[in-house]
């Protein structure tokens, strides 16, 4: 008698989804995360995330993307972080990336 062996179950770590892109068209459609890092010695830089909340796509950082900063300060860091965040969901309401 011999012993069939099935096939081993597929191992799924990132499952695909299937998202149709959906443009933002107000400012809460936008989640902004701004911070900052570096030093006193080196001046503090900018640190931004951008993602349209209707489908879940990154809008910043991407490839080619220059730093923010140096600023002397922090809370200056945070602040034009801000602000370029928010000119990246200006950007995309007018002209959205699909």
């Amino acid at each position: 008698m011999t012993q069939s062996v099935g096939k081993r179950p597929k191992l799924v770590l990132f499952p695909t989804r299937t998202m149709t892109p959906t443009p933002g068209v107000s400012d809460d459609d936008f989640q902004i995360y701004a911070s900052y890092r570096g030093s006193s010695g080196s001046g503090f830089f900018g640190t931004l995330k951008v993602v349209r909340k209707t489908d879940g796509k990154l809008l910043f950082p991407f490839d080619g993307v220059g730093d923010i900063g140096p600023f002397a300060s922090k809370a200056d860091a945070v602040a034009a972080a801000l602000e370029r965040g928010e000119q990246v969901v200006k950007a995309d309401i007018a002209q959205p990336e699909l």
